[in-house]
């Protein structure tokens, strides 16, 4: 179980901004906007109620209870997508293989590029999404650690936003290694960020997906030594704010503490100071010698 309070998330992020303040990249008057903050959100801990224990469930389930809006509005996707597809369009059309395929969002442009398509995900509520949105797509249920493809089948692994839920690397890299063809590529996009994946569930609680976050040197490591060469390598930060176009704050209650979304409305120079510059996502090209 983890301990969520909705204060805590505050103050963490009052925390964040005070440092980057205190490391010079913000001035006094902005430092004691951040004081005047934090007392007002200690004034305010009654309203924000008390905090909740939240239980670890699996990436089946919790992709499961995600699959009924996991293709509405999502910034990271936004942002991945395009970086992702550049790669993709300069790649022959070839038999690919989508691990952790979701509801078929890179299936269905490696379909639309002439590629033979399997895809694979281990939730069987995002494989329905994506056999319906991909027909000629070939979609089997299975696990990142044992892709249910055989050696040597494929040219090329396309892998999205799923490694940050696996703590180690290598295991689901040689996986990728075994089922890729000699000089086959490998595209992986993973996110970066570092903060709980809290999902609702079907019975109305709510679950938290454990979530790694892993420095650069993390992927080489798992990589370099299965064969794969790196072909290129693209990170993306949060942006600078410009504070004079903040908005107002809003000092809306979250359905639940894990919606940092809605939390962050309650100091948004905060939000934004304490994550600029933090690693955002990181979009790697292998090829397998």
């Amino acid at each position: 179980m983890i301990y969520q309070h909705p204060l805590a998330y505050l103050l963490a992020l009052e925390g964040g901004a005070l440092l980057r303040a205190f490391n010079g990249e913000y001035d006094r008057e902005f430092t004691h906007a951040r004081f005047a903050e934090i007392r007002a959100l200690l004034e305010s801990s009654a309203e924000l109620g008390d905090g909740v224990a939240t239980r670890p469930v699996t990436t089946a389930e919790g992709y499961d209870a995600w699959s009924v809006d996991y293709d509405g509005p999502n910034g990271l996707i936004d942002i991945e997508q395009p970086l992702v597809r550049k790669i993709l369009d300069d790649l022959p059309a070839s038999q690919a293989l989508d691990v952790a395929c979701g509801t078929g969002r890179h299936a269905a442009y490696l379909a639309s590029r002439g590629h033979t398509v399997v895809g694979v995900d281990i939730s069987a509520r995002m494989l329905a999404a994506a056999t319906a949105k991909v027909p000629d797509g070939d979609f089997r249920l299975g696990d990142l650690r044992q892709l249910p493809v055989p050696d040597d089948e494929v040219d090329l692994v396309v892998c999205a936003l799923a490694l940050t839920h696996e703590p180690d690397l290598a295991p689901v890299l040689a996986e990728f290694a075994r089922v890729l063809r000699p000089g086959g590529h490998l595209v992986v996009s993973d996110s970066r960020e570092d903060y709980p994946l809290v999902c609702k569930l079907p019975d109305g609680g709510y679950g938290y997906m454990p979530h790694y976050k892993k420095p650069t040197s993390e992927y080489l490591v798992a990589a370099l030594p299965l064969g794969f060469r790196v072909r290129g390598c693209e990170e993306l930060r949060f942006p600078r704010p410009d504070l004079n176009a903040m908005p107002p704050d809003e000092r809306t209650l979250p359905e639940h503490p894990s919606d940092i979304w809605t939390l962050s409305g309650w100091c948004r120079v905060a939000a934004r100071t304490a994550i600029a510059g933090n690693p955002l996502l990181i979009v790697w090209h292998f090829q397998l010698d």
